[in-house]
Formats: structure tokens, sequence, C-alpha cells
């Protein structure tokens, strides 16, 4: 937990450089892939599923150092033998768990989150799920269990294997010659991201594209058909929190309707996107089905709005990476206070973007919240002792922002 979050603390300010920088480019070149909005939301997703993680809000129902200690057959030493080994083993897992939430209903929920930009870029590759609080695929990495690998192997290979997954979520990066037929590049993954007909459920690969080849699941970028970005019902929102619980909504609420019973058990199990037939009807969800006339989700803003969302993002940033330094000496039940205060900003901060009149509300929520924990904590947990201002800075701050909050949000000031 604390390891992770040290490791965050470098690679969060390496990916916003990165994510700036492919703004820069595209602007340069005059292809600007980066909509201000959704690369906010984007941003601001990383932020809950970075929080969730170091916080450890999930449960495995089999753990991978459980299975090691029962079931090994062989006892690998380290070596960069073994650290290969778990790296393959962790891409064929990512692949099968990959090709899982894109197949089967239940699983789409945890995914949804990360296909639901409607731009393809470095930043669409920060929106990670919070919905995943059970893991349950962990039995895939038995080949590895079987042979022996470590479990601190598998801790350390794990994030190199999640980081290396972001570089080729781009548009400004062309075929790659011999490279296409081994490794996933931006070609075969722009296909993955696609709601293209012709592109649908393809490329599940995350470092090596051969498990797509092997398995029947690989699709060609097409030089005729353009891929067009985003999921084929629409999410209509920049809130990453309500994202992330969108698709269980819709299926909890079809379960409920729907007056045959086996439909109620079976929808959870069907193909993504299977509905009963009963609900469907009366209830009809809006479904892209051209995908070259839909126009994509924006909300116009001013300059001054735009400054306003990206000063708010970059506090955001502070406020995390304060948390991560710090957890440590923060503790527990702390931390966990302290990350429901980042997920309320995220929600504030995105329902304002959304134009929502009751964002402000939010705002307060927030601002109460805020007041509440220094008041909690006599402090800023604990930042007072390195700056003695700082519960003083944090609570200004936070009547500044229920201000502008409510100026926005009730002037139409965006």
């Amino acid at each position: 937990m604390e390891a992770y979050g040290k490791i965050l603390l470098i690679a969060m300010p390496i990916f916003l450089l990165l994510v700036l920088f492919e703004k820069w480019w595209g602007w340069r070149k005059g292809n600007d892939t980066v909509r201000t909005m959704d690369m906010i939301s984007s941003l601001s997703s990383g932020v809950t599923n970075v929080t969730k993680d170091v916080l450890g809000l999930s449960i495995a129902v089999l753990s991978y150092d459980w299975m090691v200690n029962h079931w090994a057959i062989f006892s690998i030493q380290s070596s960069i033998a073994v650290f290969i080994i778990a790296f393959f083993a962790l891409d064929l897992t990512g692949y099968l768990v990959h090709r899982i939430d894109h197949e089967i209903n239940f699983f789409w929920n945890s995914h949804i989150i990360h296909h639901s930009s409607e731009d393809f870029n470095l930043a669409c590759a920060l929106r990670q799920s919070i919905s995943t609080i059970v893991k349950v695929f962990t039995i895939f990495l038995l080949p590895a269990a079987l042979l022996g690998v470590p479990t601190n192997v598998i801790a350390i290979v794990a994030p190199l294997h999640l980081f290396a997954q972001f570089w080729y979520h781009t548009q400004h990066i062309d075929k790659m010659g011999w490279l296409e037929k081994i490794i996933v590049t931006p070609s075969h993954h722009r296909v993955h991201h696609a709601l293209n007909p012709e592109y649908l459920d393809k490329n599940y690969g995350q470092i090596f594209i051969f498990w797509d080849k092997w398995f029947g699941t690989y699709q060609e970028e097409l030089p005729t058909v353009k891929p067009v970005y985003g999921i084929t019902r629409p999410v209509q929102t920049w809130n990453p929190i309500k994202i992330n619980f969108m698709h269980m909504g819709l299926m909890m609420k079809d379960a409920w309707h729907t007056k045959n019973w086996a439909d109620k058990f079976r929808i959870w199990f069907m193909p993504t996107g299977w509905r009963p037939a009963d609900v469907a009807e009366q209830f009809p969800v809006y479904k892209i089905n051209d995908p070259y006339s839909y126009q994509k989700f924006d909300t116009k803003s001013t300059t001054v709005f735009s400054v306003w969302v990206w000063i708010q993002m970059l506090l955001l940033l502070v406020f995390i990476s304060y948390l991560f330094g710090n957890i440590a000496n923060v503790g527990s039940p702390a931390m966990f206070y302290y990350g429901g205060f980042v997920f309320i900003y995220v929600y504030a901060l995105t329902e304002l973007m959304d134009g929502s009149p009751t964002a402000w509300v939010w705002e307060l929520v927030k601002s109460v919240a805020g007041f509440y924990l220094i008041y909690l904590t006599k402090d800023w947990f604990g930042a007072g002792k390195i700056l003695s201002a700082a519960p003083y800075i944090v609570g200004i701050y936070l009547i500044a922002s229920l201000i502008g909050s409510i100026y926005f949000s009730k002037q139409g000031k965006r």
C-alpha cells in the first residue's frame, strides 16, 4: 500500500506531462486529439482508481499468495527467468480477464469506464475502474503459481505491466512495421477502442498481440475504416463515478422490471449489452447505430471556466499526492476519510463540468466534509507539521471553491 503510493508519486507527474505533451504535439501538428473536458474527466478517473488501489479497497476471492504456497510444484529462485515468466503469465491473464470483461454482461461494468471516452489519447488510458471490489480471476495466474513464481515477483511485475499499457493510447503513432506482429501497438489498440462494427470486441491483448492471433480475436486497422471511439451506449457525462456504475444500474433495473424470472437471473451472464425483450421494448435505451453520424458528447465552456477546472484538477493532484506521500503517518481509519473526501471532490468537479444545476450542492458537501476533517484532525492530516498554515490554506480553498462553484452553476457562466 505505502510502496505503491510512493511509486505513484513518481508516475503521476510523468503521466501528466506526457498527456500535456500529446495535447501540445497535436496542436502543433494541426491534429489535436485531446479535448480539455474529456482530458480532465480522464485524469479525475485516474485519481479515483489509484486512490481505491492505494487504500486497498478490494478483496481477492482467491489470493495468489495462497495458491503459490499450497499448489506450487516447483520452486523458482529470483532471477531474470522468473521475472520473464511472471510477465508472460500476467499478460495471458490480462488477455483472458479483458476478454471476459468485454463479452459478459456483469463484468462489462468493471471495464466500461476505460472505453467511455469518445476520444483516443494518452489521457483515456487513465480511465480505470473503481467498481471492482471483489477480484475473482486470480485463478488465471495458476500457471505461475504452479511454477512457484514468488508473490513478491508478481507484486513488482504487476505495476510495470500496467504502466506499460499507457503509451499505445494515441493517434499520433502510425503502424510500426514488424512490431505489429509481436506487441500491442497504437494501431492495434485504436481498433480495440473503436465502436465500428468491423472493430467491435477485437484486440484484447495488453502487451503481446499474439494472444489475439492465436485465439481468434485479432483485427487489423483498416485503411478504409476510420475508427470511431467510445461505446455503443454513450455515457453522456464527464463524471467517472457515475460511469463506473452506469451499466450495473441498468442491469439491476432490467432484472427488476422484467416479468420473465429466468431473465432476472441470466441477464448477468449473457453477452454484453443483452437485455430482456420485454424490458428493452418498454424501456428503450439509446444505442449508436451509425457511428459516422453520431455527435460526440461535449459541454462548451468559456476560457475562464476551463482555467477554473484546470486549477481544481491541479489542486486535486496536490491533495492526492499528499495522501500518497504520507499515508503511513495519516494511518487508518483517517486515510479512508481522506479517500472519501477525494471521491466527493471528483464528483463535485465533474458534475460542474457536466453543467449540472445542482453541482454546487456537491461542492457544499465537499466543503462541509473538508471542514469536518480539519476539525477532526485538528489540522489537515498532519500537514500542519510541514507548514503551520496548511489547515488555514485548506479552509480558504474550500470556501473559495464553493463560491466559484455556486457562481458557475447558478449563473450559468461556463
